[in-house]
Formats: structure tokens, C-alpha cells, sequence
């Protein structure tokens, strides 16, 4: 079972964020709160696999819990929610861990697959949050898009072949063990390699690499989700 707490100080948000992952069999919501300091706190408490949690909230924002509950509870992963035109935030949340990342208007659906993503280890970026975290970078950078994308395609020629395979699917949002499974090896080779990639790359974490991956434009189209 998923454990997940869901922060948000709009009371038909978190409604609507329970009742799509009540869809979901395996997922248990177990708290909600309407502040990023009451958030924190029932993470302390309740200890869920997934922290969703609304980029604005009263109090501590989205950035700040985020950055708190990866310091006090590294084993609760943190999904921010976002709109359009909070970019500057993404990056923000993105530099302090969250591990996921969607956009409030999206399908029902990713939500589900990016608790579940998450859960298991993996980094999640709705692909409309992938695209403007990208156009965003490119805009407040020296470069043009063409030139980031240039840049980390660059970057991404650096690794090993199969450490590209590895990146690939790790900005299509698998596990380890996903990607294990896709490539026929154990996970442990799959973990091995995604801290190469980490280094190699000088990204802090999962998400971070997965924007590279998506800005050198080698995530590979959504494939049937495996056991």
C-alpha cells in the first residue's frame, strides 16, 4: 500500500486530488493538511511513502516543506503541484528535491502514475512541466533553446551508450527496477549506473537528470506499464 499525504490550503483541490487516487486500490491516503507547516508535521507523524504538496501554501510554501521533509523524512518523496506561469518555483522545488513534478489542469491518470513513480524511486515529470521547465531555462539562460538543447546533448554524449539507455528511461519516470526489467539486468547495475549518471551529468538527483534528459531530447515515448 502507498501511503500518501496530500497539501493544499484549497479544500476543493484536496478533494479532488482524493478522489483520484481513491481509483487506485494501492494507494491510501493517510493525511491532509492545509499548510506547508502543518504538512511537515504530519509527514513526522505519519511517515507516507509521497508527499503531494501545492507549490503555494500559507505559512511554508511547497519549496520550503519540501526542503524540510527531505532533511527530517528522506524516505517521503515529495510531488509538487503546479500551474502555469510558476516556473521560477519548479526551479526552485526541483534544487530542494521534490521528486515530482504536475500541473494541477492535467490528466487524472498521471497523477496515478506519478505517485506511483515516485514511490518506487523514480523522478516524475509531467511532459507539460518537462517542456516548460526546458523553454523556461533556455529564457533566463545565455543560451537559446537550440543552444541548451545542443549543450545537453553534449552532455549526454559523455556517458556511456548504455548510460544513455539508463537516462532515457529515467526521464520517461521508471524505477529502478523498471528500468532493470526493460534492460534484462539486476537492479543493482541499474542503481549503479544511475549514480554515474548523477555525477557524470553534476545533477543532484533523479529530476534533475530527467530535465537533461529531456532538454538532449532522448526520452523515449511512453511504453505499456510492466508488473
Amino acid at each position: 500500500m502507498i501511503r500518501v499525504l496530500i497539501a493544499d490550503d484549497e479544500a476543493m483541490i484536496r478533494a479532488g486530488v482524493r478522489a483520484v487516487l481513491s481509483n487506485d486500490p494501492d494507494i491510501d491516503v493517510v493525511a491532509e493538511a492545509v499548510d506547508g507547516h502543518e504538512a511537515v508535521e504530519l509527514v513526522r507523524r505519519h511517515r507516507p511513502a509521497v508527499a503531494i504538496l501545492d507549490i503555494r501554501m500559507p505559512g511554508i510554501n511547497g519549496i520550503e516543506a519540501t526542503a524540510e521533509i527531505r532533511s527530517t523524512a528522506p524516505a517521503t518523496n515529495v510531488i509538487i503541484l503546479t500551474t502555469f506561469g510558476e516556473d521560477d518555483y519548479i526551479l526552485q522545488a526541483l534544487g530542494g528535491g521534490a521528486a515530482g513534478f504536475l500541473i494541477k489542469s492535467g490528466e487524472p491518470e498521471e497523477l496515478i502514475t506519478g505517485v506511483r513513480a515516485v514511490a518506487e524511486g523514480a523522478a516524475y515529470l509531467s511532459p507539460k512541466v518537462a517542456a516548460r521547465v526546458v523553454a523556461h531555462l533556455a529564457a533566463t539562460s545565455a543560451g537559446t533553446l537550440a543552444g541548451r538543447r545542443a549543450a545537453a546533448r553534449d552532455r549526454v554524449h559523455s556517458l556511456t551508450a548504455r548510460e544513455r539507455e539508463v537516462l532515457a528511461y529515467l526521464g520517461s519516470g521508471l524505477s529502478n527496477g523498471q528500468i532493470a526489467r526493460r534492460l534484462h539486468v539486476v537492479e543493482g547495475t541499474v542503481k549503479a549506473h544511475v549514480s554515474s549518471i548523477l555525477a557524470r551529468l553534476g545533477v543532484d538527483n533523479r529530476a534533475a537528470a530527467a530535465v537533461v534528459a529531456h532538454e538532449a531530447g532522448i526520452v523515449p515515448p511512453p511504453m505499456p506499464p510492466q508488473p
